[in-house]
């Protein structure tokens, strides 16, 4: 089994309602054990064009699926929650699921890039993680705790889960 990390943000429609739903889809998932989740935060849209805010959140998982296996089973979660493909880069969604540690793992694929190239740089992705996993690291030793401060974002605590 591997310890990985998995980022849940909506900002379309009941956000609170679509993230819950994307946790309770992970823990039916064949092959995904929920090991906890962070709580709720609202959090200001980074990039792409004037949207609303997200809310995210981020969950711990141990799987014994191998990293593509994982996307595959973050999209379908995706998909069976309604979200359709868009030409908007970093655009509204109704759900979006981003692989963002696999154990030690260090993958870079045209579609998949683990751990999750940007997550360093988002307060959305740190602070819910840091809720989880305090002293969680990179592959190469850098703690995340360490990168907090130099992140983009404004995060409010919107409910716990």
């Amino acid at each position: 089994m591997t310890t990985c990390y998995v980022g849940i943000g909506s900002n379309v429609g009941d956000r609170a309602m679509f993230a819950r739903r994307a946790v309770e889809e992970l823990k039916q998932a064949s092959g995904i054990e929920l090991v906890s989740v962070s709580s709720i935060y609202e959090t200001s849209p980074i990039g792409g064009p004037p949207q609303r805010s997200f809310v995210n959140l981020v969950v711990k998982l141990e799987t014994e699926l191998d990293p593509r296996q994982l996307l595959e089973a973050t999209q379908a979660v995706e998909t069976r929650l309604g979200r359709e493909p868009s030409d908007i880069h970093w655009g509204p969604r109704v759900v979006d699921l981003d692989i963002l540690t696999f154990g030690d793992e260090k993958v870079s694929e045209p579609d998949l890039e683990i751990p999750h190239p940007r997550m360093t740089q988002r307060r959305f992705v740190l602070v819910p993680l840091l809720e989880i996993e305090p002293d969680a690291a990179d592959p190469w030793g850098t703690r995340y705790a360490d990168l907090l401060d130099e992140a983009e974002g404004d995060v409010e605590l919107l409910e716990k889960y």
